[in-house]
This record gives C-alpha cells, structure tokens and sequence, in this order.
C-alpha cells in the first residue's frame, strides 16, 4: 500500500520510495499467519455475484516469467475497495506520454526523467530551445497532488539544482496548467496565498483546456503549445476498467452504487468502500470525495458493521437479509492539508466550502502539515523512516542519485 499524501516528496529525493510503501502483511498481520487468511497477488477479472464467486487472473511480470493462470475465490461477503484511476477525460496522447502519481513506479519514472534530462542539457551540442524543452517540467491539474508537488520541485529546483547543474540552472523551470481554479476546494484566501508563493517560488501558472498531448508538447484548446521533458498528469480520477465492467447500478461519476450502509443494493452480500464506491441517487445523498480519509473512515465502520453481521449470525452468505444493519455511515470532513514549498503549507479545517472553520496558511500550516502525515504513516517503521528522511535532507540537501 503507498501512502500517496508523501508520493510527491519521493520524485525529487526529499523522501526514499521504501518510506511511503506499506506491506500487505505489515499493516494487517492477520493474513500471514491466521489459518484461512490469505493475500493473492492478482487482478481481479470479474465478479459472479449470483454464484458467490470471484474470478481472478495472477500478476505476473518480467521476461522469462511464468504464464498468468485464472482461479476462482468463493465469498461469504465480499467487499469491493479496488480504488480508481487516474483520469485522462479522453484527452489523446494523456495516456501514452504522460506520467501520472499514483503508485511508486510512477515517481519512479518521474525522477529518472527528471536527473535523466538534468544530465543530457549538460552535453555539448544540445540546441538552447532542446535545453529549454528538457528542463521544462510541465504538471497539469491544479488540485492538492499537482501542487504539492509543483511545490516541492520549484524546492527542488532552487536549493539542490541551483547548486549541483549550475550551468542548466537559468533553463529549468515549472508550468501548472490548470482549466479553473487551483485548490479549488480550500478557502479562497488560502489560493490567493498558494498562487503567490508558487509564482514567487518560480512556478508558471496557466489557466487552460489540454485538448492534445505529443510526445514532447501539449496544446491548448487555444492552440498554444507547450514543450516540456517531464508532463505530470494529476487531474483527478474516475473508475477503473474493472469497475465499469461490473453490471451494477452505478452512482454518479460511474462509481459503484452504494446505500448508507455501504452495501451495494441490487446484489445480495457486496459491499463497496473508497474511492470506487459512491451513494445512489436515491439515498439523497452526495457523492464522497475521492480523498483517503474517506477511505479509511468507511473502512472502519464496515469492519464494525461485519463483525457486528458475524455476532449476530449473519456471516455466511444469504444469511444477513432479515438482520437489523444497525446506525448507517456518516461522514464527517476533518479537513484538508497541501504543501506549497519553501516551508509552507496550507490547511484547511472547515467541514465544507460554504462552511467556517478555522484556515491557516504559513510556516506553522507547514509544521501542522508534516506531524499530521507523520502519524498518519501506517507502521512504526515508517515514520521512523520518514523522519530520518526529512532530517538527512533538511541537513545534506536532496538525493539526487540515479539509480
């Protein structure tokens, strides 16, 4: 599991990759050593909700690997929390030359492209617009992800390749495109805050449509283009391939359709939580954001409501139909955090954006920031990983190795 608030920090070497990935077994120790628990490493297929069954087909990768082999899981109850993808909205060419953040490989990808081209703009006889070009790291989508880690490379940019690529440091610079507002869910004194410091911090800010993305340029819906070495694409996500094959009732936006007690209607025993689910028109309902918080506070009472299921001898399959479900979910937005760079951050404790609610922005907003994650990292480990990670950093500068 990764922790992706942190993914940004690892693609420019503030954070190793290790401290934001989680093992299965380490966050719930039960399937390791439980008999009739169980991890399989495989994608799920497809669903045969009237027979109980699960069909899945194992991962495999490499060259010289073993071919993948389909098997089937009967289930009791089945909870559906395979999450969503990033969202390209049909833009062509997002999917073949863009990187998108969501997993390790992604930042991965993202720091090889980055050092990779750091170095090529220092060999001689590449072009001054070639050189422009590879610097130009260009993120499209203005929410929490693209800033944050717009802010952490403009960091990167001033404190570490300032000082390292002396020769290239005039030609490197960030472009933010963003079709409305940045941070459009925060306060509006919190975005007029974020876009100043980003602008004084070096990075572009320009409001507009992709409609096309090449191999080393996007244009606008106005026609202008845009070159760049590195495109990161974070706006937003929507179901997955596996979810739109399952012949449920979907909720709007395409999620499975849910009802207040996280159950999936139409289908007996499945319940679905996180960001592929989303409550059914009927319940009256909004839709939840796609944010982990959400996630994990459904997690929580989904595991309640099963063992209470269990309890009162409703665990086995068709057996939960006349039982009494108990209190339905409520959600209760606690707020939210994005870092800018240069030691500050952004948070945003009101429960909507009509709402009041406390708003702060700075140093401090920083400091909030950093122990808020700290303790939200899963394991002991981790946070001892991440902690050691900032104070290397914050000592020795940035890792720019790479590997």
């Amino acid at each position: 599991m990764v922790f992706t608030p942190l993914l940004a920090s690892t693609c420019v070497g503030t954070l190793e990759f290790r401290s934001v990935a989680e093992p299965i077994g380490r966050i719930q120790p039960a399937i390791s050593r439980e008999p009739g628990s169980y991890f399989f490493l495989a994608n799920c297929t497809g669903v045969d909700f009237q027979n109980h069954q699960v069909h899945c087909q194992t991962v495999t990768e490499g060259v010289e690997t073993l071919d993948p082999w389909n098997f089937k899981v009967a289930y009791d109850k089945l909870v559906i929390a395979s999450g969503a993808q990033a969202s390209t909205f049909g833009i062509k060419g997002a999917n073949e030359h863009a990187t998108f953040l969501r997993e390790v490989h992604h930042a991965q990808e993202i720091r090889r492209k980055l050092l990779l081209n750091l170095m090529l703009s220092d060999v001689p006889g590449i072009t001054d617009e070639e050189k422009r070009r590879l610097l130009h790291c260009v993120v499209v989508g203005g929410g929490p992800t693209g800033v944050e880690f717009s802010g952490e490379l403009s960091d990167f940019i001033q404190k570490d390749v300032h000082q390292r690529y002396a020769h290239v440091k005039d030609y490197i610079h960030v472009t933010l495109v963003e079709a409305n507002e940045i941070l459009s869910s925060f306060d509006d004194r919190l975005r007029k805050y974020a876009i100043k410091q980003l602008t004084k911090s070096g990075v572009r800010l320009v409001r507009g449509i992709v409609k096309d993305v090449q191999a080393e340029k996007i244009i606008l819906s106005d026609d202008t283009e845009i070159p760049y070495g590195v495109l990161v694409w974070s706006t937003g996500v929507g179901p997955s391939a596996f979810v739109n094959s399952l012949e449920i009732p979907k909720a709007p936006g395409g999620r499975i359709g849910i009802d207040e007690w996280q159950r999936v209607p139409s289908v007996q025993d499945v319940f679905a939580i996180g960001d592929c689910s989303g409550f059914l028109e009927n319940t009256g309902r909004p839709v939840l954001p796609a944010l982990a918080q959400v996630a994990e506070r459904q997690g929580k009472y989904l595991a309640k409501l099963l063992n209470h299921l269990g309890k009162a001898g409703g665990g086995r399959a068709d057996a939960a139909k006349e039982l009494d479900f108990g209190s339905p979910f409520v959600y209760r937005h606690l707020g939210s955090m994005a870092t800018i760079g240069r030691y500050k951050a952004l948070v945003d404790l009101r429960q909507s954006k009509e709402g009041k609610g406390l708003s702060l922005a700075g140093f401090v907003s920083w400091f909030i920031w950093r122990s808020a994650y700290l303790t939200r990292v899963v394991s002991w480990r981790n946070r001892f990983y991440v902690a050691i990670n900032w104070l290397t950093t914050f000592v020795f500068g940035r890792d720019i190795s790479r590997i």
